[in-house]
């Protein structure tokens, strides 16, 4: 039959919690720009190839929304 031990679960170096917030505060934040990023790239696609605003137009809404959505952050 299986022994029942009783004694740490954690075996190994001691968890640095301190740390794990740090690496998860990072990863929260590059998912949420990443994100904002790729939602202004797509909105800046979508006005260059269906409207006749042409490249250089959605280039700077590009610009204008990324850097908008930086500030707003």
């Amino acid at each position: 039959m299986a022994e029942h031990k009783s004694g740490p679960v954690e075996l190994g170096a001691p968890m640095d919690y301190k740390e794990h917030e740090k690496s998860y505060d990072l990863f929260i934040k590059g998912a949420k720009y990443g994100t904002m990023i790729i939602v202004f790239l797509m909105i800046s696609m979508a006005v260059g190839f269906f409207t006749s605003a042409g490249f250089i137009f959605s280039v700077l809404l590009f610009i204008i929304l990324s850097v908008g959505g930086i500030l707003l952050f």
